[in-house]
Parts: C-alpha cells; sequence; structure tokens
C-alpha cells in the first residue's frame, strides 16, 4: 500500500474503534428500528448515526475524498464506484443482530483507489476484534497475523453463508437447494454469523473453510474481501468466474479447490446489481 493512503487506514481504525463505542452505548440503552424494504430489512437510528460519524470525520480530514454508504444509498444517493478515492461503509453490519443483541455486529469500512481496495477495516465490536489489510500487506486480528485454512478436502470442512431478506419463492428455493447440495457433499458443517464481514473474516482466520452468498450488498464485503485475500484466501464469482463487487454475489475461500468444489453445487440467481441507477420518475 502507497504510505499516501497510511494516514487515512489509521483514521479508518480509529473511526471504525469510536463507531464500535457508539454501537455498544446503544445496545445498552437504545435500539429503536425502522424497516427498509421489508418487514425483515431492517435500519436503526444507530444505522444512521454510526454512518453519518464516519463520513463526517472522513469528510473533514479528506474533504475531496468519495462515499458509497449503505444509509446513504437506501435515502437515495447512487452506488458508483469511480476511480476517485472511496469509502465504502457499512455502519452496522448485522443490523439484525443488533436488534436482538446477537453477539455478531461489525463495522465495515473499505477504501478503494482506481477501483482496486488498498485497505480494509473490519471492527467486531461486541468482540473487540479489530480486523485489517493492507494492500500487499497482508491481513491482521487486534495485531496478530491472519491465515487462512490449509484444508483442501470440502468433506473436511465448514462452509459460512446468510440467507439474506430476500423472501421470493423462487430465490428462497434456490437458496435451500444451494444449501442441501453443499450439505450432501457433505460438509462437515455449516455455520451463519448473521454478517458477511464476520463470515468473510471467519475465512481469513481460518476457522471455516469458505462463504458464500448471493444477495449480499457492496457496503457487506468490499473491506472484508482484501482482508480475505489478504490472508491468502481466493474470491469468486458464484458461477465461478471474477467476482463483481455489484453482483451482489461471492464466494470467499482459502483455496482454489474448496472454492470450485462450491460452485458446482450453488444454484445461481442474478439478484439487481448494486449499481443500477434508480428508477426514472417523469412528471408530467
Amino acid at each position: 500500500m502507497s504510505n499516501l493512503w497510511q494516514n487515512a487506514m489509521d483514521h479508518a481504525v480509529a473511526i471504525a474503534r469510536k463507531s464500535g463505542e457508539v454501537v455498544r452505548e446503544a445496545l445498552r440503552d437504545d435500539r429503536k428500528v425502522m424497516t427498509k424494504s421489508s418487514s425483515i430489512d431492517l435500519v436503526t437510528k444507530t444505522d444512521q448515526k454510526v454512518e453519518h460519524l464516519i463520513i463526517q470525520s472522513v469528510r473533514e480530514k479528506f474533504p475531496s475524498h468519495r462515499f458509497i454508504g449503505e444509509e446513504s444509498v437506501a435515502a437515495g444517493e447512487t452506488c458508483d464506484l469511480t476511480d476517485s478515492p472511496t469509502w465504502i461503509i457499512d455502519p452496522i453490519d448485522g443490523t439484525t443482530n443488533f436488534v436482538h443483541a446477537f453477539p455478531f455486529v461489525a463495522v465495515s469500512i473499505g477504501f478503494y483507489v482506481n477501483k482496486q481496495s488498498e485497505f480494509a477495516v473490519v471492527y467486531s465490536c461486541l468482540e473487540d476484534k479489530m480486523f485489517t489489510a493492507r494492500r500487499g500487506g497482508g491481513a491482521f486480528c487486534n495485531g496478530e497475523p491472519l491465515q487462512v485454512s490449509d484444508q483442501e478436502d470440502v468433506r473436511q470442512s465448514i462452509i459460512a453463508t446468510e440467507f439474506g431478506s430476500n423472501r421470493d419463492v423462487e430465490a428462497v428455493d434456490k437458496i435451500f437447494s444451494s444449501l442441501r447440495n453443499i450439505l450432501c457433499l457433505p460438509v462437515q458443517g455449516v455455520r451463519s454469523a448473521g454478517t458477511a464481514a464476520i463470515n468473510m473474516c471467519l475465512v481469513a482466520s481460518g476457522c471455516a473453510e469458505a462463504y458464500y452468498e448471493i444477495g449480499v450488498h457492496v457496503w457487506d464485503i468490499a473491506a472484508a474481501s482484501l482482508i480475505v485475500s489478504e490472508a491468502g484466501g481466493v474470491l469468486m464469482d458464484v458461477d465461478g468466474g471474477a467476482v463483481d463487487l455489484m453482483s451482489r454475489r461471492i464466494v470467499a475461500a482459502n483455496n482454489r479447490t474448496i472454492a470450485e468444489n462450491l460452485v458446482k453445487e450453488i444454484e445461481s440467481f442474478s439478484p439487481t446489481r448494486d449499481d443500477t441507477p434508480p428508477p426514472q420518475v417523469n412528471h408530467y
């Protein structure tokens, strides 16, 4: 990573830690819940507060930088990754976990220049685990180096996944068909932490061999993707091609052998891309 961005990474770590304090305080005092697209697509005042905190803090220090934030996009801003320095923010990855005090909640901050990840920060607030990575500089948890599992037999593997907020019957059928296929390989277990970022950090830590999901968003995976790759892992699309952050589909694995075994079993579909422009409204 260019030394040019070291100050930005240091700031990201500091603001992620401060955001974690806000999350922990809110867990004790206030978890006011609202919904976005449906009754299971949740947002809280804390999501909005943390995103505002991060963006305002970064904007004061780096006024020319751009942002893609989950709550900003939900409020109507475009989800457009350009060549400009861009912070991709999920203020609370695991909002449903947060609402229920299920103990896996993360602040996720990815930083991209020329559409390439330069550094990543994922702070697991309730575990007090700070996952970081720099392009070409390795991945770490609380300063200790991370390394993916060396397991190459999918039958000796733990696989992580999530089920998302899409309750369309056809999508749910494909999600569970994929899960059945993978269970029957067989794998040793399937796990779900309730947050894409933490699932991917578990892969980077060697605790799980792979994570896959269809329906994830760019802000869920932008940071953790670098953490996985810098820990020695691989990323690919659920059809086996190169991963596309805006496609809402990903496989993150400890090695290509495990990833390719999973890809054969996944019944893929294509959710609406994150960078799809909102529909035009005609005013007569």
